[in-house]
Formats: C-alpha cells, structure tokens, sequence
C-alpha cells in the first residue's frame, strides 16, 4: 500500500515538508553524479553507522537514501502524512519536531545495533514520527492509497486510524524478527529506527502541541 494523499483541507502551503522533499531529492542526486570511489567515502562520512558513531550522523543520514525507490517511497509517505501535520503545527514547530523525530529513530536503531557496521541512511525515522503523531491528531481522516494486488492496481479510501496501526504492525514483527538474525544479515529495514521515530512522535506531538487556530478549527469540525 502507498498513501497518496489524505482528505484534509489545509490553510497554509506545507513549505517545510516541500523543502524537506527538496533536500532529500538533492542529495540524492548529487549521489548518483559520485564515482564509486568518492560515494563510498560520501556514506561512509555522512551516513549512521553505529559502529563508527559520529553525532553529526544522526542529522545528515536523515537526507541520504539507497535506491530510487527508496527515496520515493519515503518521499510519498512524508507528502501523503506531512502536510496536514505541518498544518497543524505550524512551520517551524513542526521542522523541529521532524528533526527531533529523525535523531531519536537513529539512537533506537543505534540501541539495538551498536556493534553494526552497516550504514543507515533514509527520512523513515522521523516520518514514523509524522504517522505516530498523525495518528493521534487525524484518526478520522482518510488515505488515498494506491495498492498492488498480483497485477492488478487500483486506489481506494483507507481511514488513516486502519493504515497507520497496521504499518506500524509491520514495523513490530519485522523488528522482532531482526532481532534473531546476525549481524552479517542485519542490513535492509532499520526496523528500530522507524519503531522509535513512531513513539517518539507521538509523544512529542503530545508535548509540542498544535497552533490555537488549528485547535479552534478542529473543536468546529467535530
């Protein structure tokens, strides 16, 4: 399933995520102009690696990814949830609450790898933390999701409540299971990261709070 996009109205445009966006899609094209030589030494200065911990990391990871379609299911997740958060929370607040969100999933992954020596790189983190605080700001709202079946594709509405708890399911199993793999095998899904990115947006989003306009809108609608 890809979320495409949710049915809230927003009064402000979502600069933050468009430029977080922006950023993503830069540094992954400067990637791609890279000789092998000069990528490897670009990951290896700029990516999360927990065995060779460098703090700056935690922050510059946020805006590498691996593959295309890496950065565009990342990138179609953060449209799909960001905006209507960023909405919510204003401009600022809620880059600093993407941020934060992004630091925290890499020290949980970093928790439950120390030793690791397999670079993290990706904007998952801390869009988990958008879908966890999305989840407790919208839960009536719906996705517009594109979904696969063998080859048939089609898009449907799913509440966003049903799409978030079952992605973050996913996340529970697949960290469970990481956990019984050895660390030659560990590399793919850092798991953790989006686990502790979901959790620590929730509980941010719970302290951060969101701008009185929208509060006041909100107590309208419902």
């Amino acid at each position: 399933m890809f979320p495409l996009r949710d049915d809230r109205p927003t009064s402000t445009f979502p600069l933050v995520t468009v430029l977080l966006i922006a950023a993503c899609v830069l540094v992954y094209l400067h990637e791609k102009t890279l000789n092998d030589f000069s990528d490897n030494f670009f990951i290896a200065r700029y990516a999360l690696i927990p065995a060779h911990f460098r703090p700056v990391t935690l922050v510059t990871s946020m805006f590498m990814h691996a593959s295309f379609l890496h950065i565009l299911g990342n990138m179609i997740f953060l449209w799909a949830f960001g905006k209507s958060l960023e909405d919510a929370m204003g401009h600022v607040k809620f880059f600093s609450f993407y941020m934060l969100c992004g630091i925290i999933a890499g020290i949980v992954q970093m928790y439950f790898s120390a030793d690791s020596r397999v670079p993290t790189v990706g904007a998952s983190g801390a869009i988990a933390g958008v879908m966890g605080a999305y989840l407790l700001k919208f839960p009536r709202a719906y996705i517009h999701t594109l979904i696969f079946i063998i080859f048939f594709v089609t898009t449907t509405e799913i509440p966003a409540w049903f799409f978030v708890v079952f992605w973050f399911g996913t996340q529970l199993l697949g960290g469970y299971g990481s956990l019984t793999t050895t660390q030659v095998a560990s590399g793919g899904t850092a798991w953790f990261a989006h686990i502790g990115g979901f959790l620590a947006g929730m509980l941010l989003v719970t302290v951060m709070g969101t701008r009185n306009r929208y509060v006041q809108r909100r107590e309208n609608v419902w």
